[in-house]
């Protein structure tokens, strides 16, 4: 079946949303399901969250498909910001962590107690994950804390959207080697909550959702993925958009974490170390300070007000 089969207005909109890269994210409608989508794919994203750290096969594949869900989940958003995923439980999963902003910049890290696991991991009902919204132009944040409900990632967040969002949600996520990806879709509402589409809607998408294999997801073009799927759906593509690695650290931001620890801490770490290192666990950058170095940070300077930090 040929591009010819699609509806006009898909056919045009999709020849001017071709991407050359291999990371992007793509939004699309399903206008006679009355649905919204996206469909993320990560290659070098993904791989340069890989390779700050030795990842055994199922913390890759858990955090490669953690940093694809934080893109899906950011792209409905409209302003300026980030949104962040943070799940911890009670078990040697210590730590996931995924955050995406609104330009497309990714980052991710995952901890581990112990031996790293060399079978698929299942998530703990004692698992809590945390979605936080962090609007840039407001100075505002919210934050969605929901218990894990069931074992699989995908599960996962299609149960935070239906507890708070009270969203209708379908998540398909996949990695393999040097490339992870997702795919979302969400079902539309209008006035007074009544879904937009025709009665069967909803329930065509889910099923079809459901026949997509990960290496389609994550080895086909955008446009023929849908096509496969959504054929009839009277389906519109918007362009892509570029996703990339991006870090906050900054020497600055090292400097006032120092500050808010105390000139007699940093003297105590010089004394013992020498010199204090700080590390970036996102990119890895090394930040050195020595004892002048130190002395500069606390240096009494015109109009210096007290800092807050707030780490990420």
């Amino acid at each position: 079946m040929g591009l010819r089969s699609w509806p006009r207005p898909l056919s045009t909109i999709c020849a001017s949303a071709m991407t050359t890269s291999n990371d992007f994210l793509h939004r699309f409608q399903l206008e006679r399901a009355g649905a919204r989508g996206a469909l993320v794919r990560l290659d070098e994203t993904w791989q340069r969250v890989h390779a700050n750290d030795e990842h055994s096969t199922p913390l890759a594949d858990l955090l490669g498909k953690t940093l694809a869900a934080s893109a899906l989940l950011m792209s409905p958003i409209k302003f300026a910001g980030r949104l962040s995923i943070h799940l911890r439980d009670s078990g040697p999963l210590r730590l996931l962590f995924a955050d995406c902003t609104h330009d497309g910049e990714l980052r991710g890290i995952v901890r581990w107690e112990g031996a790293q696991p060399k079978e698929p991991i299942q998530l703990a009902p004692s698992a809590r994950l945390a979605i936080t919204i962090e609007n840039a132009v407001t100075d505002t944040r919210y934050q969605g804390l929901v218990p894990v409900e069931g074992a699989d990632l995908a599960q996962a967040f299609e149960g935070y959207f239906e507890r708070s969002e009270q969203l209708s949600t379908r998540i398909v996520l996949a990695r393999n080697g040097d490339r992870c990806g997702g795919l979302m879709v969400q079902q539309i509402a209008g006035d007074g909550g009544a879904a937009i589409g025709d009665v069967d809607g909803w329930n065509r998408v889910c099923h079809l959702l459901a026949t997509l294999m990960p290496t389609e997801l994550l080895e086909l073009p955008p446009q023929q993925i849908l096509l496969r799927l959504f054929h009839e759906e009277g389906i519109r593509l918007q362009a892509a958009q570029p996703l990339a690695f991006g870090c906050t650290c900054s020497r600055e931001r090292v400097e006032d974490m120092l500050r808010a620890l105390g000139r007699g801490e940093n003297d105590a770490l010089l004394s013992e170390q020498g010199s204090i290192q700080v590390n970036c666990e996102f990119c890895n950058r090394r930040y050195v300070f020595d004892a002048h170095d130190i002395a500069a940070v606390f240096a009494v300077r015109p109009n210096d007000k007290p800092t807050i930090v707030t780490l990420h």
